[in-house]
């Protein structure tokens, strides 16, 4: 089989690892060594430019927000974009420090051709809050030259290889030689080949040599594996404090999107995301995220979100975002039928569960467990959703049970509730409790009222021989 290789270059990436969080309303710049290395757009609007000074950029823009590079923060992006892009192949290479290289061709098919996995890739990182040039080749150098120079080309035929090559400029070769060979009329990579390899080599050195000849696929290129991680990790920094739940949920979306291309990689989902909001002088507010089912998209956890930063209340105002999640676990498929019939389909309860937690509190909404116990009182308890239940053979009781049991008034020997009762069935004994002193003795009856209402009632078993209502039936 044929490689397919494509490219993803991050020209931003140096000045998008900090901004990235929000949109800053005041002109962004990198700087490297006092000159300007990365401009936002703002930032060119006021005619600065990569290369400038600093003192030049800062006399054109009083209030241009200024950065020292952090390789460090590069790094973590780059590996973390990687990471993201593993759910589209296995075969991921970084090209450091701002080039990301997958190999798609066992791929295709599964995405539906090149061009989704090219459109899936781009949106992708335009939610991540990333910018990038993207292209395709038969071959790793080959796609990256492109990406380099901007030509976003998806080349699949390798017969057109070397004729798209040759219009490149030699500034995709990243060589300290660029200047010496345009002052021997070289501009571009077709002046290249067409100049004698033997002395090409003398002069140059072989390994010029064996980067075209890699490029047009003459000659191997191997590239190291990047290695997914086990556990999900990932923060973003803001270029001002937030306070607003809008700011705070716009620069967390980037990083569930991040997410949510990490547990695609691993066929997996997860059911705690935990979110650490840091603050200047102040204990990050930690928010932590739990799913009834493992779920990996970003637009339900998004939702959740929504709803717990509207109710929660910071410390102050929030410097950074960090997102973490240590658990995963293999994510179900359901079974689909041939032909949908929606009468049939069950609604999707995890997903309405999961949202009443995160606006009325995880301790708000629970399961409900039988317990080994005949007292009704004591017969059920909260438990986690979906926890196994036990198999207890109880005779037919009510699914609402009062409070607290309600005495009924008694006529000629018959129990009253709004009229006199008429007994249906019954009575099941219960006596019980005798080891933990809330013992009880009660002969339980299903009884009917005037307008046909069906409620649980008991008589105790005692000399005074009193009536309760204890129980409603739906």
């Amino acid at each position: 089989m044929t490689s397919l290789w494509i490219a993803l270059h991050l020209p931003q990436l140096p000045l998008e690892a900090f901004q990235r969080g929000l949109p800053s309303p005041e002109p962004c710049a990198v700087a490297e060594r006092q000159r300007l290395l990365v401009c936002d757009a703002k930032a060119g609007a006021r005619g600065l430019r990569a290369g400038m000074p600093v003192t030049a950029a800062l006399a054109l823009a009083p209030n241009l927000r200024l950065r020292e590079r952090e390789a460090a923060a590069e790094t973590e992006a780059l590996l973390g974009i990687a990471a993201w892009a593993m759910q589209c192949t296995p075969n991921v290479a970084l090209d450091f420090p701002e080039l990301v290289l997958l190999e798609v061709s066992g791929s295709l098919k599964l995405f539906g051709g090149l061009g989704e996995i090219a459109l899936r890739l781009q949106q992708g990182l335009t939610a991540m809050g990333y910018s990038a040039r993207l292209a395709a080749a038969p071959t790793a150098r080959a796609a990256s030259w492109f990406a380099r120079a901007g030509k976003q080309c998806l080349i699949s035929d390798a017969a057109l290889l070397e004729t798209e090559l040759s219009a490149l400029p030699l500034s995709v070769l990243q060589s300290r030689e660029e200047e010496t060979l345009a002052s021997i009329g070289a501009g571009s990579i077709g002046d290249l080949l067409a100049l004698p390899r033997d002395g090409l080599a003398r002069r140059f050195g072989q390994g010029l040599l064996d980067a075209l000849d890699q490029a047009l696929g003459r000659l191997p290129d191997p590239r190291g594996a990047f290695v997914l991680p086990e556990t999900f990790g990932a923060a973003i920094e803001l270029p001002a404090e937030a306070t607003q739940a809008e700011a705070l949920l716009f620069a967390s979306k980037r990083l569930l999107a991040q997410l949510e291309g990490f547990l695609a990689a691993r066929a997996a989902g997860t059911r705690r995301l935990l979110l650490s909001l840091a603050h200047r002088a102040a204990p990050a507010t930690r928010i932590e995220l739990g799913l009834v089912a493992p779920c990996r998209e970003a637009a339900h956890f998004a939702l959740l979100l929504r709803e717990r930063l509207q109710q929660t209340a910071l410390s102050g105002p929030v410097r950074a975002i960090a997102l973490q999640v240590q658990a995963i676990e293999p994510l179900e498929h359901s079974n689909r039928n041939l032909f949908s019939d929606a009468l049939r389909e069950e609604g999707n309860w995890p997903r309405l569960i999961e949202r009443l937690r995160s606006r009325l509190g995880a301790a708000a909404v629970h399961g409900i467990t039988l317990c080994a116990d005949h007292r009704p009182e004591r017969a059920s308890a909260g438990a986690q959703i979906g926890v196994k239940q036990l198999a207890l053979d109880f005779d037919l009781r009510p699914f609402w049970l009062l409070e607290r049991p309600q005495a009924l008034e008694e006529k000629e020997s018959i129990p009253c509730h709004h009229g006199p009762l008429k007994l249906l069935a019954g009575p099941e004994r219960i006596e019980s409790g005798w080891w933990d002193g809330a013992d009880m003795a009660r002969d339980y009856f299903i009884a009917r009222t005037a307008d046909a209402a069906l409620l649980w009632v008991y008589r105790e078993r005692s000399p005074a021989g009193a009536w309760y209502l204890h129980g409603i039936f739906s």
